[in-house]
């Protein structure tokens, strides 16, 4: 019985999902499809997409509780690689919603791949505390230097990591943990960047990339062993 519960929720879980991405793209695609006046247009498009955000909050909530059943979901992180944003999830609502840069290379597990690894994470370790905004990271300790922020979509020298880190801990093996698909191991992040142009689509090296004011907002709100979970919806 609870197998046959986990597999429906599976389906259920997927349906939202597409619900959710079909009923986004159609309101930005064709506006005025429902016969709203223009001066309505943008009022019908965020009462649409903030009922998505509701549904999806919700059901994914469930969705997590029934699959890590040992894991609280009072609130978590929510990684939509597909829309390339980070949710803030407490009580089945979404909180608060960021742009972010998951890894120009796609999706994967491996070492040395510099891809984005999927499943459920964990917040393991905040580091940075007290770090000026733009502040750069070596091995992630704080250099004493600032970062030069580029706001248009420019590449630095380096791949930097800037302001905050929120280091991932997985918590599937097989998946995320162990061996060498260990995303600890593999030094994923959330953390700032200085190539904040880049935010919104895929540019990273593997880890999640934030703005600079963002990931400190986010970090001052969060807790070490917040949920993670990054999906490729």
């Amino acid at each position: 019985m609870n197998f046959i519960k986990k597999i429906i929720c599976h389906v259920a879980f997927f349906a939202v999902i597409m619900l959710f991405s079909c009923k986004s793209t159609k309101v930005v695609k064709s506006p005025y499809i429902v016969g709203v006046p223009p001066e309505d247009d943008t009022e019908y498009e965020i009462k649409v997409v903030e009922s998505s955000n509701e549904t999806i909050a919700d059901f994914l909530t469930e969705y997590l509780n029934l699959k890590y059943p040992d894991k609280d979901f009072t609130t978590f992180l929510y990684v939509s690689v597909k829309y390339q944003s980070l949710y803030l999830i407490k009580n089945q609502k979404v909180i608060k919603k960021y742009p972010v840069s998951t890894s120009t290379y796609g999706i994967g597990n491996k070492f040395n791949s510099n891809q984005t690894p999927l499943g459920l994470h964990t917040v393991k370790r905040k580091i940075g505390e007290n770090v000026p905004l733009g502040g750069l990271f070596y091995s992630r300790v704080y250099s004493g230097k600032t970062a030069k922020i580029f706001v248009e979509q420019e590449k630095s020298l380096t791949d930097d990591v800037t302001s905050r880190i929120m280091w991932l801990h997985g918590e599937e093996p097989g998946i995320n943990k162990g061996r060498d698909i260990d995303s600890y191991k593999r030094f994923i992040y959330i953390h700032g960047t200085s190539e904040e142009g880049y935010i919104g689509v895929p540019a990273s090296h593997g880890c999640i990339r934030m703005k600079n004011a963002d990931i400190i907002e986010l970090f001052d709100t969060v807790q070490e062993e917040i949920p993670v979970i990054i999906l490729k919806v």
